[in-house]
């Protein structure tokens, strides 16, 4: 037997939470076949077998926290002599033979994603090798079956709980995402994975951060008509143009103008620390919780660039794609409501960030001008939160109005 460690996951990567085996004690397991997701950061990763054999034993269980080089599991590489390999068993034979079976590249799992609902192929469902011979063994059609991991991925335990007949049918009226993100009733979610790991940080920001917050409201009307005129023409250059791109660039220049707001508090130091990057946050909701992926040196991006990059955040996360580096090192965090509908939210710092700013959505309704005529506006509540430890009221008062300040005069930001 031979024991399987943990390798390294990336510079700085100490240790990982294991989230899920892909695999069981007697598997045959081929070269580059994946053998379980680890969590690192809030980044999910598949561990791919570097090695062909038969697996003896699972040393870790989902949940553990394991450190680099630790064994977590064992097994028998076959041999090539013809007895030995008899006593391996006709599992172990032909592995040598067999070609590693296609892992999923992002734009096949992209491709799943946008298979219309009208009885998709098993092809489509986005699911491990591992996971597709576990369905095929117990005559599990995949299509039908709800997946609760990143992106709406079909783990082992959905195949198992469908087979057992504790799961209904997935249906194209009630999306595999949205059945993943908010569960089922009745059920019991195990606490862990991404889930365990965003509540860790919620409860170090509110128990470690003094939090303080500030509301002011926005008039975007020039915002929404410039917008709209740019829309169509970046959407032929393949750039799909939404209201965040600006909130993230008037950030920036609000935090070139208010630097204590683009800071961390170094305790052990015992120092204020203004950083003279600008790494912003963008929050998304994926069905395996709250992503913060990082838009990194916005303010040299323009306003398309920074739509972009957006984007291929975003889609990483939801698909479960996300890398380490871009869930690493933001100096400032934005997050929006205003898809969903809320008007006013209270935000978490993302520590050791010492400020975010919550977005509502976009209203229209009446407001008076400086002579007192009454026009339709559309109007924005900006919701922020602010370390009160770093800074006091007058220094986010003044950051709010250089963020609104920026928003209302829209065009200065494409050229900024």
């Amino acid at each position: 037997m031979t024991e399987y460690r943990l390798p390294e996951l990336g510079e700085g990567v100490y240790e990982a939470e294991l989230v899920e085996w892909r695999v069981k004690p007697g598997d045959a397991v081929k070269r580059g076949e994946t053998l379980a997701e680890v969590l690192t950061d809030k980044a999910t990763m598949e561990l791919p077998a570097p090695f062909a054999g038969v697996i003896d034993s699972l040393d870790a269980r989902p949940g553990d926290s394991v450190h680099v080089g630790n064994a977590i599991l064992t097994y028998t590489a076959p041999q090539r002599d013809g007895a030995e390999s008899h006593a391996l068993g006709p599992g172990a034979q032909a592995l040598e033979s067999q070609p590693a079976a296609p892992t999923e590249t992002p734009q096949r799992a992209s491709a799943a994603a946008t298979e219309p609902p009208v009885a998709p192929s098993p092809d489509a469902v986005k699911a491990a090798p591992s996971v597709r011979r576990k369905a095929r063994d117990l005559e599990v059609d995949l299509t039908q079956v709800r997946g609760t991991g990143p992106g709406g991925r079909v783990l082992h335990g959905d195949v198992e709980r469908y087979a057992r007949g504790e799961q209904r049918p997935a249906t194209a009226a009630e999306p595999l995402e949205e059945a993943a993100r908010y569960g089922t009733a009745g059920a019991r979610i195990p606490f862990r994975g991404l889930r365990r790991r965003i509540a860790e940080r919620m409860v170090l920001s509110k128990q470690t951060i003094p939090h303080y917050g500030y509301v002011d409201e926005c008039n975007v009307s020039e915002l929404v008509r410039l917008r709209s005129s740019l829309k169509e023409t970046l959407a032929r250059q393949g750039v799909k143009l939404t209201y965040l791109p600006f909130f993230v660039k008037a950030v920036v220049g609000a935090l070139k103008e208010v630097p204590i707001v683009n800071a961390s508090l170094d305790e052990e130091a015992g120092q204020i620390v203004l950083h003279d990057r600008y790494h912003i946050g963008v929050a998304v909701a994926t069905a395996g919780g709250l992503l913060v992926p990082v838009v990194r040196d916005a303010d040299r991006k323009d306003v398309p660039e920074i739509a972009r990059e957006i984007e291929r955040i975003s889609d990483d996360a939801r698909l479960g794609k996300a890398k380490l580096e871009d869930l690493r090192g933001s100096t400032f965090s934005v997050t929006s409501i205003g898809g969903i509908g809320g008007l006013i939210s209270s935000p978490v710092i993302n520590p050791p960030e010492v400020g975010i700013l919550g977005i509502g959505k976009v209203v229209r309704r009446p407001v008076y001008d400086q002579s007192d005529h009454l026009y339709p506006a559309e109007m924005v509540y900006l919701s922020f939160s602010f370390d009160h430890r770093v800074l006091d009221g007058d220094a986010g008062a003044t950051f709010g109005n250089a963020v609104i300040r920026r928003l209302e005069n829209p065009a200065a930001l494409l050229v900024e």
